[in-house]
């Protein structure tokens, strides 16, 4: 008998004939999506005509004309400072790839609801049937009067980078693409915490990166910026350097900030003797490889579901191994950034996230370990409860000394 193949939307369909069981009897994935993950909720009652008249007409006018006078009083007098926009396309979801909007929808409402979990921050997803930068760039821009701030999640690069980069240029709200800077953030926190376990700084360490998109261009740019040692990023085609030919304009750029010792050739290479891997690529990197980095080294392979490096092969020869998997020590997880960033930025009503904002986040991420610090602990549980307050203090403070705060 030949395999059928799996479709979703006959087996609901099949479900409203009276024909093959629901997916939620045998998936409790699908149990717990039935219906979506949130939904809009009142803070205020409407209980009576005096309640109708004060949330709404006759009562909303007057809100509206004062703000209409004194476009700032929006902030007092709606959601405006709580929410955030969470935008994608659809084209570069979790490890799925490209699947478009309506299928990314899951992953956004996910990520709201961590917003709200762990930030108290408001969010709603929003899903674009479109693809272009230009198209996304005007898009976002009008949508903006409604929101706090912008979170750009799931989209592809190279056209993430210009499409942040728009909007920053355009928006005086906070723009921040999660899939670059949360996870360097986390990164940079966790490699404070492994430096400072071995009794060495940032600056004693020369890390190599494997994979130049979003996440991996936002690492080296932050670790740069943190006073790294050395940093190299290796891409398909090997070590990112100047002396190559086949660059795009990103990493081009990348090329003119990393890698002073002017390695060329493949990541194994550039490995041998380095103090730090850090994995947003996939793939696998043969033990040899991992076997030739200098002793007491660090590895962070944050690839999911399958690590660049297996745990039990990196602790072989890493005095330090952290994953982006739950299921191990030393987990790289974004939820530990983004709620906190935004919750900071709302905060002060911030125009923009700065550099010096994440790197105040990765700061007091990092202080969270404190004294507990150990091989299996750079790095702090999502479900701590000191996280969220601690970065969001952090980004509040450091965006009223850069004078981006407004409140």
């Amino acid at each position: 008998m030949a395999a059928e193949i799996f479709n979703p939307r006959s087996e609901d369909k099949a479900d409203q004939e009276g024909g093959a069981e629901p997916l939620d009897s045998f998936d409790p994935a699908f149990a717990l999506h039935r219906g979506g993950k949130m939904a809009v909720q009142a803070t205020v009652p409407v209980r009576d005509k005096d309640d109708l008249s004060l949330a709404y007409t006759p009562g909303v006018a007057r809100v509206c004309t004062a703000i209409a006078e004194q476009p700032e009083l929006v902030h007092d007098y709606t959601w405006k400072s709580s929410v955030v926009a969470v935008v994608t396309d659809g084209t570069a979801v979790l490890g799925l790839g490209d699947i478009g909007p309506e299928a990314s929808l899951p992953v956004m409402e996910g990520k709201a609801i961590l917003f709200k979990q762990f930030g108290g921050v408001d969010a709603v997803p929003i899903a674009l049937a479109c693809t272009e930068v230009d198209e996304i760039v005007e898009t976002v821009v009008r949508l903006a009067p409604s929101f706090g701030g912008v979170n750009l999640e799931d989209i592809s690069a190279p056209r993430c980078f210009e499409i942040e980069r728009k909007l920053q240029e355009r928006l005086d709200i906070p723009v921040f693409h999660d899939d670059q800077h949360g996870t360097a953030v986390v990164t940079l926190a966790a490699l404070r915490n492994a430096a400072r376990l071995s009794g060495r700084t940032i600056g004693d360490l020369r890390a190599v990166i494997s994979g130049a998109g979003a996440a991996g261009v936002a690492i080296a740019k932050m670790l740069v910026e943190a006073g790294i040692g050395d940093v190299a990023v290796a891409d398909r085609k090997g070590v990112v350097s100047r002396d190559r030919d086949d660059l795009t304009s990103v990493k081009a750029e990348l090329a003119a900030f990393t890698n002073k010792a002017g390695i060329s050739g493949s990541l194994e290479v550039a490995l041998e003797g380095a103090d730090v891997f850090i994995g947003v690529s996939g793939g696998t990197v043969p033990e040899q490889a991992v076997a030739s980095m200098a002793e007491g080294a660090f590895v962070f392979a944050m690839a999911n579901p399958n690590p660049e490096v297996h745990p039990d092969v990196a602790h072989k020869y890493a005095a330090v191994v952290a994953t982006g998997r739950s299921d191990f020590p030393n987990q790289i997880n974004n939820v530990l950034a983004f709620p906190g960033i935004f919750a900071g930025a709302l905060q002060v009503r911030a125009s923009r996230i700065t550099e010096g904002m994440k790197i105040a986040a990765a700061e007091a991420l990092a202080a969270v370990v404190g004294d507990d610090l150990s091989a299996d602990y750079v790095i702090p549980s999502p479900f701590d409860e000191r996280v969220a307050p601690a970065v969001t203090a952090a980004v509040a403070a450091a965006a009223r000394a850069e004078g981006v705060a407004r409140a």
